[in-house]
């Protein structure tokens, strides 16, 4: 443990040791003095008091308390959500991660035990010109210009597909149970929307290209050798060429 994470959690020992003492000390205060201020009522017979103090205690005390315990259990909800959002999905683009993507994919491609077609196909997308956007107009356009491609492939795609950030510049669908004409149409659909979109730098218009490969297969395969073989297919499209597309045999 470094020295910072000993200085942290030093630091947040102390702040509820603080709040521990001061909590306490206010609950005592509220309870001697309500208990103090009754004593000398002489409208109240002593089962009047106990009664008030029975009931003013735990409203005084227990309203704001449980409250306080209930507004940090929707912040802890909220910051797990957050962080099972940023453990899921890709924080740049909103696609899954690699990791999860890969994890997907492998369930439903290679376990028998789990439900759903085993046949479908896996495009490899590679977002061109990337590494140029960023030399010439910074870090930040690139981001966007990543973004642009990500929903652009998302909207392309069906409602079961599966879109993963695999690179700084590569993207992974997986189509389960698609034929290699749906196939087709979706990768070639992806090609055509990402050219028509519309990005422009710094006020100059600039094109975005990407180039696909893919591939279909019909059993059950591993999802190294269906990565490998569609990033072979698309490392082999020319410049201006239509997506490759071929089936792989396992």
């Amino acid at each position: 443990m470094t020295k910072t994470m000993v200085s942290t959690t030093d630091q947040a020992w102390k702040c509820v040791a603080l709040l521990t003492f001061l909590g306490t000390t206010a609950i005592l205060g509220v309870s001697v003095g309500l208990n103090y201020l009754l004593l000398f009522s002489e409208a109240l017979t002593p089962f009047g008091r106990s009664m008030i103090t029975a009931i003013l205690l735990p409203v005084v005390l227990g309203v704001p308390l449980f409250l306080f315990v209930g507004l940090k259990q929707i912040e802890l909800r909220r910051y797990r959500r957050e962080l099972d959002k940023s453990a899921t999905f890709d924080t740049t683009t909103g696609c899954l991660n690699g990791a999860v993507f890969t994890s997907m994919v492998e369930k439903r491609t290679a376990r028998p035990s789990v439900p759903g077609p085993k046949s479908g196909a896996f495009l490899v997308i590679h977002s061109e010109h990337l590494r140029s956007i960023n030399l010439r107009f910074g870090l930040e356009w690139g981001d966007q210009a990543l973004r642009l491609i990500a929903s652009t492939i998302q909207s392309s795609v069906r409602a079961e597909d599966l879109v993963g950030r695999m690179g700084t510049s590569m993207f992974g669908v997986f189509l389960a149970g698609a034929t290699e004409a749906e196939a087709r149409e979706i990768g070639e659909r992806i090609e055509a929307r990402i050219a028509q979109v519309y990005f422009a730098p710094k006020g100059t218009e600039d094109a975005l290209t990407v180039k696909v490969g893919g591939v279909v297969f019909e059993n059950q395969v591993e999802f190294a050798d269906m990565f490998r073989s569609a990033e072979q297919r698309m490392a082999g499209v020319q410049d201006g060429a239509a997506f490759e597309l071929t089936h792989l045999h396992s």
